[in-house]
């Protein structure tokens, strides 16, 4: 069983507004999309977890948004939120969920919508069904194949707890020593990495060490001791 990791740009006039707004506005790193129900009919119904904050723009432009049904949102301590939507998908959005699942391949959760105007997703099925996928995405779909390989849950699902920034900090933590034996860098070397301010880069580690530790918890069978 394979795995394969795209990447996906659609045109901002073809995006969803509230993909859209996560492009657009600063304090909005990504939405991931984490459940739905009848994905490709005429009404979805999602959950999304937004990292970002505060919440109250993102709810004004939702309030905007003509494929929006209905909505609610719980802030978490984190500075995030979760979001359940019911959602008209455009005709672009149908096409795409369509391809994508006709070919028999399945879309694995989180799916992330990036402030860079991308689409993250990984798909799993038989290696002969990705070439299909990629070939009967709709017009006006750019795809790039970032990764294929053999299906690992634990790997991937570890990597998709990190946003994009998130997953940029710890890699420059690593490059610079922060995790060394005997650390050679620090917070600033990794903000300077980042382009950010030391708490801003600090906040990012945090956050991805919360989630990876979490996920790792998870994943560790109890102790019957």
């Amino acid at each position: 069983m394979k795995y394969v990791t795209l990447s996906l740009w659609m045109a901002p006039e073809v995006r969803h507004p509230m993909h859209q707004f996560v492009v657009e506005h600063d304090g909005y790193e990504a939405s991931y999309l984490l459940r739905g129900n009848d994905i490709g009919s005429d009404l979805q119904t999602l959950l999304f977890h937004v990292d970002g904050f505060p919440p109250e723009p993102y709810r004004a432009a939702l309030e905007q948004a003509e494929t929006v049904r209905e909505y609610a949102i719980s802030t978490c301590p984190d500075e995030t939120f979760f979001l359940y939507v019911q959602d008209s998908p455009s005709a672009t959005g149908h096409d795409l969920v369509d391809a994508l699942t006709r070919a028999g391949l399945v879309i694995v959760s989180p799916v992330a919508y990036r402030t860079d105007g991308t689409v993250g997703l990984t798909l799993v099925g038989p290696g002969g069904t990705v070439q299909q996928a990629v070939e009967t995405v709709p017009d006006g779909v750019s795809v790039d194949v970032r990764e294929v390989g053999e299906y690992d849950s634990r790997r991937l699902d570890t990597g998709a707890a990190l946003t994009d920034r998130q997953f940029e900090a710890v890699a420059a933590a690593v490059d610079c020593g922060y995790y060394g034996d005997t650390r050679e860098g620090g917070v600033d070397d990794v903000a300077d990495e980042l382009g950010c301010a030391p708490g801003t880069a600090a906040e990012h580690l945090r956050k991805a060490e919360a989630r990876v530790m979490a996920d790792i918890l998870e994943q560790r069978p109890a102790s019957t001791a």
